[in-house]
């Protein structure tokens, strides 16, 4: 069929599947698949983004002679000496392709993100321009989008209470930076706790995950430094990279062979110019990729890395909580040494529910980030009932509460994942990524299937997280789903089902839309 393989029931090793060069270093088998795209939905899903940019430059084209309302943003006649404001050329894509199916994100939640939504209704009269509410609220969402892998996002329990208790004691904001008024005790307990948790000598907070990476690893790298970063790494990390100064340069997804080729070239010939030795060259890698739903080859990653005496920086934002025996991210997955790791940073915002992001290593490093970090020195401390948040979550995992809580959501999310992505296998739907990631991509290819996909799911009660260029490349547009704990078996079966019938609806749909996306 069209958009659909045959059903396979087991992987085995091919050239479109990320396959362990190394197993020796493996406990486990590693395998990931990434199917190559088939080249008929290749070539009609080049052709859907040319039909669309033909009509685009048509539109244009209508509101440059005032034929049709232009809603986009513009120079005054006064101002056509100036320097341009904005960049006609560069929001083509942006008003002529992402308006159209504008509506499948943004959306506003007004209940927890748990297992299950609610959505406030909306609708749009200008083709997604504008949206109105309608005052009507979508109930009973099932919510395949949320990064709740353990279930923490809740306004009930142990959590909730204890954020609750904390609010009373110290109330919501700080007003201060955490060298000046703002170190509270709660701060100091909870970096305790994280250092515990991840197995290293300490670890510092902060308020945001994004600025994590950021603002910290300027501090970390600069001018005469090596940065070599996976090609898919987040843009916090891309920006922290930049911020630094430092070379960069980039090594492809997960493989090993552009790794150590770019390490040996930077032993053997150093500096450009100069060719004097690298003051530092540190590995920028993360522990899940959340659009691919891949898992970093870290074994393979710090035996490179011991080789030709490089510095490790490990984002583990998607696998700290999601995966291991123990939750305790991505080394703990492999069975590795945290101490082979020399940068452990992560976030909250995932597995714990909360919000902010974390750096772990030895004792050095956090005394010498606490002085030298932006995000410590400028940023607001973490309000106190995030921090309650995290630590209360993070006890459960480890089982401190008393309870076997924590170690029943972690075997619930490692069962949801599999079943999950063995279900859709079945099914014969093309999914990307390890298998015992909980972020799940399934493949959707064409540009006027995005939009239909995320409305259709949302008409039958579903939330779905749709992704399309320039986020993924041009003919790999997907639908990104993230299984949790608080995933009932129902639910995925709901869901699996429901994206088998409108495969085949989609079909007719996808010609019916994509009229429909060129008619104005």
């Amino acid at each position: 069929m069209l958009f659909r393989r045959q059903p396979v029931h087991s992987l085995k090793c091919s050239e479109n599947q990320n396959v362990t060069h190394n197993p020796s270093l493996y406990k486990k088998p590693f395998a990931e698949s990434f199917e190559e795209t088939p080249l008929l939905v290749a070539v009609l899903t080049y052709m859907g983004y040319g039909i669309l940019t033909i009509f685009g430059y048509l539109r244009d084209f209508l509101r440059h002679w005032n034929i049709e309302k232009c809603q986009v943003a513009r120079e005054r006649e006064e101002q056509k000496d100036f320097v341009p404001l904005y960049q006609d050329f560069e929001n083509f894509y942006t008003r002529n392709l992402y308006m159209r199916i504008r509506d499948n994100w943004n959306r506003p939640i007004c209940s927890v993100p748990g297992a299950k939504m609610d959505l406030v209704e909306r609708v749009s009269h200008d083709y997604n321009w504008t949206f109105e509410h309608t005052g009507k609220v979508v109930k009973e969402v099932i919510n395949m989008g949320s990064y709740n892998y353990l279930g923490f996002a809740e306004n009930v329990g142990a959590c909730a209470d204890a954020a609750i208790e904390s609010t009373k004691k110290y109330g919501v904001g700080v007003g201060s930076t955490r060298c000046e008024l703002g170190n509270l005790d709660i701060h100091e307990e909870m970096e305790q706790l994280v250092a515990r948790f991840l197995g290293v000598e300490s670890s510092m907070a902060f308020g945001m995950g994004f600025a994590t990476n950021s603002m910290n690893i300027p501090a970390l790298t600069g001018k005469g430094c090596l940065i070599l970063s996976d090609e898919l790494n987040h843009a916090s990390l891309v920006l922290g990279a930049r911020l630094s100064a430092s070379t960069i340069r980039v090594f492809k997804h997960n493989n090993m062979q552009s790794l150590e080729k770019l390490l040996r070239d930077a032993i053997v010939h150093g500096q450009p110019r100069t060719h004097r030795p690298w003051k530092k060259i540190l590995i920028v890698v993360e522990g899940i990729y959340s659009m691919e739903g891949s898992i970093v080859r870290l074994p393979e990653v710090i035996a490179l890395k011991k080789r030709y005496k490089a510095y490790l920086y490990l984002d583990e934002a998607h696998s700290i909580g999601a995966l291991g025996p123990n939750g305790r991210g991505v080394v703990d997955y492999f069975g590795l040494d945290p101490k082979d790791v020399d940068i452990m940073m992560g976030t909250f915002t995932k597995s714990f529910g909360a919000a902010g992001g974390y750096i772990g290593g030895k004792k050095e490093l956090i005394d010498y980030l606490r002085n030298h970090s932006h995000s410590a020195l400028y940023a607001t401390s973490m309000s106190p009932p995030v921090a309650q948040q995290i630590i209360t979550s993070m006890k459960i995992i480890m089982g401190e509460d008393g309870t076997t809580l924590g170690a029943d959501r972690l075997r619930q999310l490692s069962e949801n994942t599999t079943y999950f992505r063995r279900k859709l296998r079945e099914m014969g739907f093309i999914i990307y990524g390890n298998d015992d990631s909980p972020v799940v991509p399934m493949m959707l290819y064409m540009p006027a299937k995005i939009g239909a996909f995320g409305r259709e799911m949302l008409k039958r009660n579903i939330g779905t997280v749709v992704v399309g260029f320039p986020a993924t490349p041009i003919i790999e547009s997907r639908a990104r789903f993230c299984i949790s704990a608080a995933h009932t078996r129902e639910m995925l079966n709901t869901v699996s089902y429901i994206y088998h019938i409108l495969q085949y609806s989609l079909k007719i749909l996808l010609f019916l839309l994509m009229w429909e996306q060129t008619n104005f």
